[in-house]
């Protein structure tokens, strides 16, 4: 932990003494960085045979979950859309 708060820390330090002359070389490495990552993930998840063995129910989940939070979503606003309404006819 104390080496993750003293990395931490050099990257403020370092942030502190360039003042945004390296922001546009930063910003691109970190784009960088981040596709790498992803891409190492998804190689880790492509590599688990637990995760690729259970896909079929990992998509139906995901495919009901989306559903009932777009079903859930429409319903409230649709709920909220009557309540102003009447709030706006008694004013």
């Amino acid at each position: 932990m104390f080496t993750v708060i003293m990395i931490m820390l050099a990257g403020i330090c370092a942030g502190l003494l360039t003042k945004g002359r390296l922001a546009t070389l930063i910003g691109r490495t970190i784009t960088v960085l981040i596709w790498l990552l992803l891409f190492l993930l998804g190689l880790e998840v492509g590599g688990n045979p637990s995760v690729t063995g259970s896909i079929g129910s990992l998509g139906i989940e995901a495919f009901i979950m989306a559903v009932a939070g777009v079903s859930g979503s429409s319903v409230a606003a649709w709920a909220l859309y009557k309540y102003v309404k009447v709030k706006e006819k008694k004013a």
